[in-house]
């Protein structure tokens, strides 16, 4: 067992992490506040090779594993810089692509995502279905050689500022006349594709929107992989490195807070000249955090070996208890950070109360902990399915 990174490992860690102190906290509340985007952060990071490190070679990414893009997650989160899109488009949409779409699909996408000129978000959340893909009620039918999709989707990040669209429907199989699902890369600007924004009480500079497909047409090779079957496989793909990828960024973001933190207690003096550090009641609750961030880093970092080993089962139960970790960990260290500052907690000067609503929302997206408490009952503890 060896919980050592390889020495380019720990280059990449240090140079993301020099990158996102570069920008900082500030640079992401202010781009948030001002209705913008990271853009600059994110092209440079593409130009520096960070956002492709789990991408092949040949289409211009660096060769690595999920391992390597969950550093990456991690240390822009802990300068302060949580990027949502570094989940949705390099760990979902990417490893989608190259693991089960066609090889002209993956010589047009994998090489802009590598470098961060293009980015592909993902749909599959639902309004009434939720991301439950045995009822999602958006369709993909066959007109010709052409699919026509209609549906609504919900929650689906950053698509104002991505050029396609993974979208999840359902298609009807020829042979069984079965529904089963497929993936289509949509142009986002496509006729019958409409987008509205949601009001969040979130500070990012990543948007939320609904959107509505109303006959959106496309070619054939709009379909993930060769052919239907491909469709589940696909779907599967992306969860594992969303759930190790949204851990990574959680478990950064409870070290911002817990350094944060850390430093304004060690020096902040209002009894008799001792810190108020020295206090149990202040130290103990941001020990306790640190504890809870450190255990949820090293789930995080078995998920991402068992699955760049091609342990998918095995990846699929620790990034399921990574993701539940972090997620609690970072809502911790969060709240404990606000609370040592106290008044000083809530400002933005502080940077640690902009981050209370992305820390609970990593409570409830991509899975819920509730569905993930229902996972390790059915799948490791061998309970009957709860629901």
């Amino acid at each position: 067992m060896n919980f050592d990174l390889t020495p380019e490992q720990d280059q990449l860690r240090d140079a993301v992490r020099e990158l996102g102190r570069k920008y900082g906290h500030s640079y992401f509340v202010g781009k948030a506040k001002a209705g913008e985007h990271t853009t600059e952060l994110w092209h440079e990071a593409g130009r520096l090779g960070y956002l492709g490190v789990n991408i092949p070679t040949e289409y211009g990414g660096g060769g690595g594993g999920i391992t390597d893009l969950a550093l990456v997650c991690e240390e822009l989160a802990a300068a302060g810089c949580p990027l949502l899109l570094l989940v949705v488009s390099p760990a979902i949409a990417a490893t989608v692509i190259n693991k089960h779409g066609t090889e002209e699909q993956r010589k047009k996408h994998l090489p802009g995502l590598a470098d961060g000129s293009q980015k592909i978000v993902f749909a599959i959340t639902e309004p009434d279905a939720g991301s439950n893909f045995h009822r999602l009620g958006t369709v993909a039918r066959r007109d010709g050689d052409d699919w026509l999709i209609s549906g609504r989707k919900v929650y689906i990040s950053g698509i104002d500022e991505a050029g396609h669209v993974l979208v999840v429907a359902r298609t009807e199989d020829a042979a069984s006349g079965r529904l089963k699902p497929a993936l289509f890369i949509v142009p986002t600007d496509a006729p019958g594709l409409e987008k509205s924004r949601l009001d969040m009480e979130i500070l990012s500079p990543e948007n939320q929107f609904l959107l509505y497909l109303d006959d959106v047409r496309l070619p054939a090779d709009a379909l993930v992989g060769e052919s239907l079957d491909a469709g589940l496989p696909a779907l599967f793909a992306g969860l594992n490195p969303e759930r190790i990828t949204v851990a990574a960024m959680g478990a950064g973001t409870g070290r911002y807070a817990i350094e944060k933190a850390s430093d304004y207690t060690a020096t902040r003096k209002v009894w008799g000249g001792r810190s108020i550090g020295s206090h149990q009641g202040v130290a103990h609750p941001l020990a306790h955090a640190a504890v809870q961030v450190e255990l949820a880093r090293l789930m995080i970092y078995k998920a991402a070996t068992l699955y760049d080993a091609g342990r998918d089962l095995e990846a699929g139960v620790s990034g399921n208890m990574a993701k539940y970790a972090a997620g609690e960990a970072a809502a911790l260290a969060v709240d404990t950070a606000v609370q040592a500052l106290g008044g000083a907690g809530m400002t933005t000067e502080y940077g640690v109360a902009t981050l209370l609503g992305a820390v609970r929302a990593g409570r409830i997206a991509p899975v819920s902990r509730e569905m993930i408490l229902n996972f390790v009952a059915q799948h490791v503890l061998g309970q009957d399915k709860s629901y």
